[in-house]
């Protein structure tokens, strides 16, 4: 028996067995994790590789088999576009081989005297947007992954669906603006596309709707009564004690976005899910099953209280939020009896064909163009989608003011900080650097130099605040050291290990004791040691002394072969490159 779900082009029997098959052949080795089934049609499931569990996705539906297939669909949309790998410094192999990211990819080297952008780069529209201020400089535009600043700017062709033109987007842009936006897997080119571009509409209707306080209208009973299964599902929600508020979200017809908002009068706070696509019944069931998208009943009450503060809903870090995880902050204004648009009842039906071309043309409509790239190197259909002033994610001032490639030329220096040998001076100045490249001191240092850590390795938990003291200790800045040891017991240590922990605690009483003239260190060490151990006294006291440097931390080097965590993501990634060699061949 085949089971067919609207929106699909392909059976889902067929997706699955297509979809598994082919990452077995690939060599990724994929399990379902958890599954989650928390109301009737409503399905979620959890799936991860075994040989690099950071590879994960989650996929919903109304079935089981709509689940999987969609988990495995969203795999594919990673691994094809190479999200799983955005964040991630790849090593000095991949940054020299003969493609880094994609065999189509195209370098443009640049002069470090002017460090001005490379001419072929972008279209003339795509320019002006990314750069309205002519501040972009070159070196700006080299991405994380390879951080090859010999090689130049690395950037991937995308089609420009106004013309069929190819625009060359460096892959830092892409990485920096616009991270999973746009992204998607399907049985064909068309269906893929589909997907992607209702993706930006809803995201970029879902930022607008929250940011202005928009009073949506509520979808009548009687359309809700013409999907059983949907209605089911709220049905036992409200039963369940959450009522449920699904609203028409296309603001006047103009959109093919759903909302629905859950309330928990347990802990009086909400939650709002948002779908897309130009069939009304798909885009409600996507937003009905993602309000409980690896959630049970019971894992409801992590969400915020409605707002009536408009400058705090409507700022963009709140906006990021919604993104990340769907839990901003919303306005209680749109829940207001008198909603803003009047309900349409919207619909679109067609082949994936149709349904490309009737989004593609509502983009057009709005006067923006659409750059698409199409992957089929792993044997499934996958897209990447931008559509400039719609579908990022972050500003493009953070090409400038946040760029992920801030610490390119100090990640050599800063892996290699715990074996190094350096005077006072030296460690000083590497404290200067840090200060003057403005990192917060809550930024963890794996995220910035592009490092997986070990799970319950001391890099896993190292923030710029640490950093600082550990380089103060190094240079025997005893007052500064002190200053930042506590700043780590105060807004760190929850999340050390119980050993580092203990650490800091100890560190920063030896630290006041060192500090204190009139007493002296060795009249306490016994009592140091019983409170807090003689391996952590050890290691405190040698870092006050000078023997012991950036305790707990093991140096590396470009090749990141020092972090075993860090190999089996470029292990996985060797995988993907050998497929795209094979693609083109």
């Amino acid at each position: 028996m085949k089971t067919f779900i609207p929106g699909k082009d392909a059976a889902l029997e067929e997706s699955i067995e297509r979809f598994q098959t082919q990452l077995k052949n690939l060599g990724f080795n994929i399990e379902e994790a958890s599954w989650l089934n928390p109301v009737p049609n409503v399905w979620s499931v959890h799936i991860r590789d075994v040989d690099a569990p950071m590879n994960f996705t989650n996929g919903k539906g109304a079935t089981k088999k709509a689940a999987l297939a969609s988990a495995l669909g969203e795999y594919f949309e990673r691994l094809s576009t190479n999200y799983f790998y955005a964040d991630y410094y790849l090593g000095e192999h991949i940054a020299n081989s003969e493609f880094v990211h994609y065999p189509n990819e195209k370098w443009f080297p640049f002069s470090t005297e002017d460090n001005l952008p490379p001419e072929g780069l972008l279209d003339e529209r795509l320019a002006q947007f990314y750069d309205p201020t002519l501040e972009l400089l070159a070196t700006d535009m080299v991405d994380l992954q390879s951080s090859n600043m010999e090689r130049g700017v690395c950037a991937l062709p995308f089609e420009r669906q106004s013309d069929k033109e190819t625009v060359y987007i460096p892959m830092n842009i892409i990485g920096n603006l616009y991270v999973s936006n746009g992204m998607s897997a399907g049985n064909n080119r068309t269906e893929a596309r589909t997907q992607g571009m209702s993706e930006v509409f809803e995201r970029t209707i879902k930022n607008r709707i929250i940011a202005e306080r928009i009073s949506l209208p509520a979808i009548p009973a009687e359309v809700i009564a013409r999907f059983p299964g949907i209605k089911e599902s709220i049905d036992t929600l409200e039963a369940e004690g959450f009522p449920i508020y699904c609203y028409d979200a296309s603001l006047g017809g103009k959109y093919p976005v759903i909302c629905v908002i859950l309330l928990n009068p347990s802990n009086n706070t909400c939650f709002a899910s948002f779908g897309a696509h130009p069939r009304f019944e798909v885009a409600l069931e996507r937003t009905v099953t993602e309000l409980l998208q690896g959630r049970g009943l019971k894992d409801l009450d992590v969400f915020p209280e409605p707002s009536f503060d408009d400058e705090e809903v409507a700022d963009h870090h709140n906006l990021e939020t919604h993104f990340i995880d769907s839990s901003g902050l919303i306005s209680w204004d749109i829940f207001k009896d008198d909603s803003d648009y009047d309900f349409v009842d919207w619909n679109f039906e067609g082949s994936s064909e149709q349904e490309f071309a009737h989004l593609l043309k509502m983009f057009h409509d709005e006067g923006t163009d659409v750059y698409i790239a199409d992957y089929d190197h792993l044997g499934v259909d996958c897209c990447r989608i931008i559509v400039p002033g719609w579908s990022e994610i972050y500003p493009v001032e953070e090409l400038i003011e946040a760029n992920n490639n801030v610490a390119l030329e100090l990640r050599e220096t800063l892996l290699a900080l715990p074996s190094v040998d350096w005077d006072a001076e030296q460690y000083a100045e590497m404290y200067s650097i840090l200060e003057e490249e403005g990192f917060d001191d809550f930024n963890r240092l794996y995220e910035i130099i592009g490092l997986v850590p070990q799970t319950g390795d001391a890099w896993q938990t190292l923030r710029i605040g640490e950093l600082k003291c550990l380089l103060a200790l190094a240079g025997g800045d005893l007052e500064l050291a002190l200053e930042f040891a506590s700043w780590c017991v105060d807004y760190n240590v929850s999340t050390y290990s119980p050993t580092r922990s203990q650490f800091f605690r100890c560190l920063v009483a030896s630290l006041k004791l060192a500090l204190d003239e009139e007493r002296d260190p060795a009249q306490y060490k016994t009592v140091f040691e019983r409170m807090f151990g003689q391996e952590t006294v050890a290691a405190a006291w040698g870092s006050i002394e000078g023997t012991v440097r950036f305790y707990g931390l093991n140096a590396g080097d470009l090749t990141m072969e020092q972090f075993p965590a860090h190999q089996k993501l470029l292990n996985s990634y060797h995988k993907l490159q050998r497929a795209k060699a094979e693609h083109t061949k």
